[in-house]
């Protein structure tokens, strides 16, 4: 009965690719934790502050039942104002919000046009919609237009709807969101933008790459709470009849358990203390700066933002460099198709204000030096 998945196992393991859950160890290269914050006192003192006051761990059941905590809907209105965007919604976390907004938003006869390095949320959220899709070349913004134009020649009269990531988890890079939002608009169009990896870390006050775009008729937009805010969770941002919509009819919203009333107020807390750290958004600044210099110092290639891919092609390479660098006490691991393009398996080397300037010196001497041992 078991056999087809061992098997399984065993070709992953032959064409190294099989992977295991590993615990933390060493220094922080590795987490999404930007700036530090995921063991802040006062994300400590504020949960601890909702805990007396009486809000509860668990919902008890769906948003729609009697899930559905003040805690979530001060979350939400908060967050509304905070990013500027009409109404925003709650989700328990950043996979499941891109599942649920790409599985119900397009509709039969829509067309999703999605960046060929779009995250594999939206790739499950793609496969549950009724809407074609069609992949564009990574920011190529005539790719996009290409696509469109093609679904029109063909007959196609739904809506159109672009995805893009705002910052790649995977090469640090950025998506041309000004371009793309011109392009939305030439064709009536909408634009979804995951803002995971920006939202903390970029724009005014930590409101992400899209800031000057929330609160479009055509733009949603995705913050995670997982990643440089610390904590869990997505909230969606978007004009209040998307909101109504999927409240009606996103199966991944109406028919989950509503997330803890304790982490929405917890997230609540957050904002205010992530638009006040520009401090750690500037050490964090200082740091990329330094990682690039440092790189570029040992022939490398500097990081476009706090994401420094250190591609190596094979996997077998990528998993002997993680190895070796993880001996010397760094947490850095390797990232293998299909994750990443075949012949691009590399070292996602993330920086965080979890380690100082001298540890990412000292990083990157020892990658630099195990690079031409492993040569």
């Amino acid at each position: 009965m078991l056999e087809a998945y061992a098997a399984d196992l065993a070709g992953l393991a032959a064409r190294d690719r099989l992977r295991a859950l590993a615990p933390r160890a060493g220094l922080d290269f590795t987490s999404n934790d930007y700036l530090g914050l995921a063991q802040s006192p006062d994300y400590a003192r504020a949960a601890a502050a909702a805990l007396a006051r009486g809000v509860p761990l668990g919902a008890g059941g769906s948003r729609l039942l009697r899930g559905n905590h003040p805690e979530h809907e001060a979350l939400e209105a908060e967050a509304a104002s905070f990013f500027g965007a009409e109404s925003a919604l709650f989700f328990g976390a950043g996979f499941s919000a891109n599942v649920a907004l790409l599985a119900t938003l397009p509709q039969r006869g829509d067309l999703i046009v999605h960046d060929a390095l779009i995250h594999a949320s939206a790739h499950d959220g793609m496969r549950l919609s009724r809407a074609a899709s069609a992949a564009a070349a990574h920011n190529d913004v005539e790719a996009f237009e290409a696509a469109i134009r093609a679904f029109r020649r063909e007959g196609g009269t739904g809506r159109v709807f672009l995805v893009v990531e705002s910052l790649y988890s995977m090469d640090g890079d950025v998506a041309p969101l000004a371009d793309l939002a011109a392009l939305a608009d030439r064709h009536e169009a909408f634009l979804l933008i995951d803002e995971a990896h920006a939202t903390g870390v970029y724009g005014p006050g930590g409101r992400g790459l899209a800031a000057a775009l929330e609160g479009r008729e055509n733009v949603v937009t995705l913050h995670t709470c997982g990643k440089a805010l610390g904590l869990f969770g997505a909230l969606a941002l978007m004009p209040r009849v998307l909101r109504e919509f999927l409240v009606n009819r996103c199966r991944p919203f109406i028919f989950a358990t509503a997330p803890s009333p304790l982490l929405a107020a917890s997230v609540r807390a957050a904002l205010p203390i992530v638009e006040a750290a520009e401090d750690r958004r500037a050490s964090l600044a200082a740091r990329v700066a330094l990682a690039g210099r440092e790189l570029r110092r040992h022939g490398l290639a500097a990081p476009l933002s706090q994401i420094a891919p250190i591609i190596v092609g094979a996997d077998a390479r990528a998993l002997a460099l993680a190895a070796a660098m993880q001996a010397r006490g760094y947490d850095i691991r390797a990232i293998r198709p299909p994750t990443v393009a075949e012949g691009t398996a590399r070292l996602r080397v993330t920086l965080t204000l979890n380690v100082s300037e001298a540890e990412i010196i000292a990083m990157i001497d020892d990658l630099a030096a195990e690079m031409a041992r492993l040569a």
